[in-house]
C-alpha cells in the first residue's frame, strides 16, 4: 500500500512539471510568433522604401544621361562655373579663357614671375593699358607726362594746358588734350580715373575760391565734367580730388617750379572686377 501512495504521489508530481513546461513553451512560442509578424512588417517598409530610393535613382540616372546627350550644353555650363583661387580671387570658365588669350601677348618673362592668379590678372590689366596708351598720341605732348608703375598709369598735364592762371575753368585749349584721354578711358570701361588737383604754395582767396584745397579741387571736378558731358566717359568711372599745395614737384622757390607744381594728375588705376564683367559680358 506504501508502495502504490508512493507512485501515485511521483506520477502527480510528474504531471505537475509537465504542464509548467508546457506553459512557459507556449509563451516562448507566442514570444516568436510576435516577433516574426514585427520582422514581416519591417521587412515589408523596407522593400517599401527601397522602391521609392530606386525610383529616384532611375529618374537621376534618367537626366544624368539627358545630360550626357546634351554635351553643348554641358560644356557651357562648365565654363560657367565659377572657382575660388587660393588667394581668394573668384573667377569663371569663360573669364579664364579670356584672360589666357590675353596673357598670350604678355612679355613671357614677367608672366614667369606671376605666382598668383591675382598677378596674372594685374599682368592682363597692364597689357591693355600700355596698348590703349600707345594706340593713342597722348606721350607726343610735351606738356603731358606719363609714368606707368605696374597697373596703375599716372598721366601729369600741364596746369596752363588746362586752365588760366588761378582759374579753375577749362579752358577749349584743352580740348585737344583731354579727347586724347577719353579715347584711352573708354578703350577700357574697366579703369577707375581719378583727377587729381596740385597747385602752387601761394596763397589764395576770393569770393568763389576760399584757399588752394578749395582750387585744387574745384579744378579736378571741372575735369572730370568735361570728360562726362563733352567726351562722353562714363561717370561712374570718374574720381575727382584735390591735394592743394601739399605734394610739390619740386620747391616753390621760383616762377619755373611753382608752374611745374601747378599740375592736374590723371590717375588710371583697373578695377579688376569691373575688368572680369567686361570679360564676361563680352
Amino acid at each position: 500500500m506504501k508502495n502504490i501512495l508512493i507512485l501515485l504521489a511521483v506520477i502527480i508530481l510528474s504531471s505537475c512539471v509537465s504542464k509548467k513546461k508546457y506553459v512557459a513553451l507556449e509563451q516562448e512560442k507566442g514570444q516568436i510568433l510576435s516577433e516574426l509578424t514585427k520582422t514581416r512588417v519591417e521587412k515589408e517598409d523596407l522593400e517599401n522604401k527601397f522602391a521609392i530610393i530606386e525610383s529616384r535613382v532611375n529618374e537621376y540616372n534618367s537626366k544624368i544621361q539627358s545630360l550626357n546627350d546634351d554635351v553643348e550644353g554641358l560644356t557651357i555650363d562648365n565654363k560657367a562655373k565659377f572657382e575660388v583661387s587660393k588667394d581668394g580671387t573668384v573667377t569663371s570658365g569663360i573669364s579664364r579663357e579670356k584672360m589666357r588669350e590675353t596673357l598670350k601677348n604678355v612679355d613671357q618673362g614677367k608672366l614667369a614671375k606671376a605666382t598668383t592668379l591675382k598677378d596674372s590678372m594685374n599682368l592682363a590689366v597692364q597689357y591693355n593699358l600700355n596698348k590703349a596708351i600707345s594706340n593713342s598720341d597722348l606721350n607726343e605732348d610735351n606738356d603731358i607726362v606719363i609714368d606707368i608703375n605696374e597697373t596703375v598709369v599716372m598721366i601729369s598735364i600741364a596746369d596752363d594746358m588746362l586752365f588760366n592762371t588761378a582759374s579753375y575753368n577749362v579752358g577749349n585749349k584743352a580740348d585737344k588734350i583731354l579727347k586724347k584721354l577719353a579715347d584711352v578711358i573708354n578703350s577700357e570701361p574697366s579703369l577707375d580715373v581719378m583727377v587729381e588737383g596740385h597747385t602752387d604754395s601761394r596763397s589764395i582767396n576770393t569770393d568763389k575760391i576760399a584757399d588752394n584745397w578749395d582750387l585744387s579741387v574745384l579744378r579736378a571736378t571741372s575735369v572730370v565734367r568735361k570728360l562726362q558731358n563733352q567726351f562722353k566717359v562714363t561717370p561712374e568711372q570718374l574720381i575727382a580730388s584735390g591735394r592743394g599745395s601739399f605734394q610739390p614737384l619740386v620747391e616753390n622757390n621760383s616762377d619755373t617750379n611753382r608752374a611745374k607744381n601747378r599740375r592736374t594728375r590723371i590717375i588710371l588705376m583697373p578695377n579688376i572686377d569691373k575688368f572680369f564683367a567686361m570679360m564676361e559680358a563680352n
